[in-house]
Order: structure tokens, then sequence, then C-alpha cells
């Protein structure tokens, strides 16, 4: 007999491009990614030219990354509740604004040191609201298989504006001053803010109310804390974080110190990082389809290390360029890679604030190791700081032993849309509660251990999709019978709650249903509590006033 079956077709890299949304706003962000950079460029030398210390140098990357972890859960909450359209075109006219601003206050020379800071802070606070709008609305503008390649191409946008933004923005601080970079990154906003106003993506219904910030917040960390994908995902790019920004951190120094030279050198070496993360782009994406991610993760997080030793040694131009090409190549297959897994790993529903907190740890990290790398680099030495960085990058990769990365490719998170809230003889609105469920089942003794395995599926599943005081319960007088019992705030939360399941999660109830012995299947009851210390005490307050007109 022939073997009929053929190898599966070879996937572009480029094919998320055929959607002509997910195409023009990778052209426009693009480009102002390049205005970002180049002010990036800007700022960190200006700092450099106010003869501030190393200390203060550092602090630019850290100023810009330090709001990604501080408001990040917050915005993405707000991506989630919000049209994702929406909060990106706010968070793109606040930093078009904030941009006019430190551009018109150079060119009035009252920029200093603390003030410059201020701007780059406010800027990080921009980039803040609109990382988690736009990368969980990549969804929006492809399918699923697409998914990768468009997380893929987005790393690559960035990074092909990083090979040639900071040579650009360094020939314009060079030629025209810093005020003159500032400009051109204010004018870089314009074509993704006109995109954005056109795009009119194809959104579900809003069914239910939206949450109220502070319980959408913890609805995103009680999902990701019972989420064993993502929180590998949290663990393994805070420790990438801490070591891996030295780089960024102290690369205007490197310049000036390691290999002699000025903003134009800066420039051309921020533009080798950039080409090497290009190639990474595209390179990550064959790797991660060839073998799993969590080599593809180690084998580049390995080399990000070794690199770091070479340039911190290095006073050879051409041999820093080269090694620098090489942490930009893996520094994009790692973070790609861990924002593919965090992407695929979380429903819509909670997608931002997923997102969110992954940018969190990433950039908790990054903050911290900026600080760090810049007092050790003013007590030791540029050179002897990377050594020591890379060091400590060698030893996440091994830490990271213990913390692997899940394969999620094949993971259903699409809504189950199986359920509808039923009818009740009690009336009820979305606030009555507290409301308690129980659901019984007949289990045969013989199958108690895969019941209760499957049951620490369904408990991690209802906690993290806000079921409260969950508990297994057996009968003691009749011991095939169980039942579980699981609290929610109000009425609206119970729909809330169910509505969350997911394909994937459907796999536990048909095991459940399959271990059920009973001759109908597992029966439902809900309660809704009834304090009757209130009432109580309203009788008391009614009797008390005659208490008071009896005479003793």
């Amino acid at each position: 007999m022939n073997d009929t079956t053929s190898p599966p077709a070879r996937v572009s890299p480029f094919r998320p491009f055929r959607h002509r949304i997910f195409r023009w706003v990778w052209i426009t962000s693009t480009i102002s990614n390049f205005g970002g950079l180049i002010e990036g460029v800007g700022a960190a030398w200006m700092m450099v030219m106010l003869a501030a210390p190393a200390s203060m140098v550092a602090l630019v990357q850290a100023s810009r990354t330090l709001p990604v972890m501080l408001l990040s859960l917050a915005a993405g909450a707000i991506a989630d509740q919000y049209d994702r359209r929406r909060v990106l075109i706010g968070a793109q006219a606040f930093l078009f604004l904030v941009s006019a601003g430190l551009m018109l206050t150079t060119w009035f020379n009252l920029v200093t040191p603390w003030l410059l800071l201020t701007f780059t802070f406010l800027i990080g606070c921009g980039n803040a609201f609109n990382r988690p709008a736009w990368q969980s609305s990549v969804p929006e503008m492809v399918p699923r298989e697409d998914l990768s390649g468009a997380v893929a191409l987005n790393s690559m946008g960035f990074n092909l504006a990083r090979s040639v933004g900071p040579a650009v923005g360094g020939l314009i601080v060079a030629a025209a001053g810093a005020a003159a970079a500032f400009a051109f990154n204010v004018l870089s906003y314009l074509g993704l803010f006109g995109v954005l106003l056109r795009w009119r993506p194809d959104l579900p219904q809003q069914t239910l109310p939206r949450e109220r910030l502070h319980h959408a917040m913890s609805a995103g960390v009680r999902y990701v804390a019972m989420s064993p994908h993502i929180l590998v995902v949290l663990v393994r790019s805070a420790l990438f974080g801490v070591g891996s920004i030295a780089i960024q951190a102290l690369l205007p120094l490197v310049a000036r110190d390691l290999v002699g030279g000025g903003s134009f050198t800066y420039g051309v070496l921020l533009g080798a990082f950039g080409i090497g993360a290009v190639g990474g782009a595209l390179i990550g994406g064959m790797a991660r389809r060839s073998g799993s991610t969590e080599a593809v993760v180690r084998l580049a997080s390995a080399g990000f290390a070794l690199a770091t030793a070479v340039i911190g040694l290095s006073s050879f131009l051409p041999l820093t360029l080269a090694a620098l090409a090489i942490t930009g190549g893996c520094w994009i297959i790692v973070l790609s890679s861990f924002n593919v897994v965090v992407q695929m790993a979380s429903p819509r529903w909670v997608a931002g604030r997923a997102i969110a907190l992954y940018q969190m740890a990433t950039f908790g990290g990054m903050s911290f190791g900026s600080w760090l790398w810049g007092v050790l680099a003013e007590e030791h030495g540029i050179g002897r700081t990377l050594v020591l960085a890379a060091i400590v990058q060698a030893a996440a990769v091994i830490a990271a032993l213990a913390f692997r990365l899940p394969e999620v490719e094949d993971l259903d998170l699409a809504p189950l849309r199986d359920f509808t809230a039923p009818e009740t003889d009690v009336p009820v609105d979305a606030r009555s509660g507290p409301i308690v469920i129980t659901i019984e089942y007949a289990i045969d003794p013989a199958d108690e251990i895969a019941f209760l395995t499957v049951m620490a599926e369904r408990r991690r599943i209802r906690r993290r999709d806000g079921a409260r005081h969950w508990h297994l319960l057996r009968d003691l007088a009749e011991p095939t019978r169980w039942l579980e019992r699981y609290h929610v705030p109000t009425w609206l939360d119970y729909v809330r709650h169910n509505q969350r399941r997911t394909r994937a999660d459907a796999t536990v109830s048909e095991q459940l249903r399959a271990l059920h012995r009973g001759n109908a299947p597992p029966a439902v009851t809900r309660l809704i509590e009834r304090d009757i210390g209130s009432s109580l005490g309203d009788r008391i307050g009614g009797i008390l006033p005659g208490l008071r007109q009896v005479h003793w």
C-alpha cells in the first residue's frame, strides 16, 4: 500500500499580513515604534550630556519600565472591560501630548535630569496602558492559527524599527539636538492614530454589566494565580528581565567608555541589537515549530548570557556589534515565546489582565535590574558589571529547569457557551446573594481515587473562575454520595462564573459525568443564604419602644 500522507505545508511567517487591519496597524505601529526609539536615544544621550552619574543614566530605562509594573494590571482590566480600540486611541493621545511636552521643554532649554525622568516616566505610563490593549487586541485582527505568527511579526516590527531607529536617532541628536529627535517622535503617532480611528472590530455583544475596576483586577490576579501555565511564564520572565536588562540600561556607557564612541556609536550599537532581534523574530517562529518552546527559550537564554559577557570584556567595536546582534536575537526569541504562551493560555475575557501581569513580572524584573546594574556600574565599572550580569543570567537558566514552559498550542480556550441562567421560583436579581451551589454525585467506591483526582482539577477551575469556599463532602451514611459545594457573592457572579468556562474545561465535566453512577445527571441545587440576625434585630428593635413605656 502506498503512503499517501503528505508532509504538512510550510507556513509562511508573513501569513498574518493577509489580514488587512493587522497589516495597516503593523505598518503604522512600526513607524510609531521607530519614533519612540529615536526619542529613547535622545533621552538617554541627553542624560549623559547633562553630566548625570551612571545611576541616573540607568534610571532613564527604569523610568520607562517601572510604570508598566505599577499600572499594567489596571490597564489590563480596562482593556478587558472596555472597547480595546478606544483604550488604544486614548493611550496614543496621551503619549502624543506628553511627547510634545518633552519636545517643547527641550527646545526651550528647560530640561533637567529629574524633569527628563519625569517625562520618560509619563511616557512609560502611556505605554503601560497601551501594551495590554494592543497585545490582547491581536486576536481580534487575526484568527487563532495566525496568532503565533502575528506575535512574532509584532516583535519583528518593533525590532525593524530598533535596527534603524537608534542609528537614525543618533544622527539626529548629533546633527540637530535632542529636541529634533523628540519632534520626530511626536509626528510618528499620527499614522497609527488615524488607522485606529477607522478600525471597526467585530466585537461580541456585551451581555453582562462590567465589573468594577478593583473586582476586575482581583479576578485577573486570581485567574493567573490559579493557572499554572501562566505562573511559570511569570517566574521565568521576571528572572530573565533582571539579568537581561543590563545590556540596554548600560549601553550608553558601553558606547562611551568601552568602545570610545559618541551618540552615533550608541545608535549603531542599538541598531546591531535591533538587527539581531529581526533575525530572532524570524528564526524563533521556525524554531518553535520544529522543537519545544522550552528548548528554544533555554538555548536563547544561554546565548544571551554568553554574548553579554563578550560585550563586557570587549573594547573592539566589530566584536561588540556582533555580540549585540546575538543578544538582540536571543532577547526577542525568549520574550516572544513567553508572550505566545501567555496569549494561548488565556481566554478572551481575561487576556488583557494576563498579559498585564506578564508584563508586570517582566518589567518589574527589568526595573529592579536597571537600578541594580546602574549602582554596581558606579562601584565596579561597566565591564565587570556586564560580566556579573552574564553570570546572573546563566544562573537563571539553571534555576528555570524547575519551571518548564508548557506546550499550549492545542489548548482550546474558546468559550463553552453551554450555560443559560435558570429560572427560579424565588425571585432573584443581579445583586441577590450570597449564592450557594451544591452538585451531587454518585461515585462507585472503586472509582474514588479517579474521582478525587478529577475533583482536584475541578477545584482549581472553580476557584480560578471566581468560586469561593469550595468544598468536597462525602455522606457518612451513604458512601457513594458526594457533594461539591461552593459560594459566589451574587447571582450575577454565578452567571459570570459559568460563562467563563472554556472548551478545555469541558474535559473535566465529561470525566465527572463518566464517573457518575446515577440514573440521572449530577443534581445541581442552587441556594441563597439568608441572615436571620438582621430580621431578629428588627423585631427586637420594634419591641423596645413598647418596653420603654412599661412602668416597672
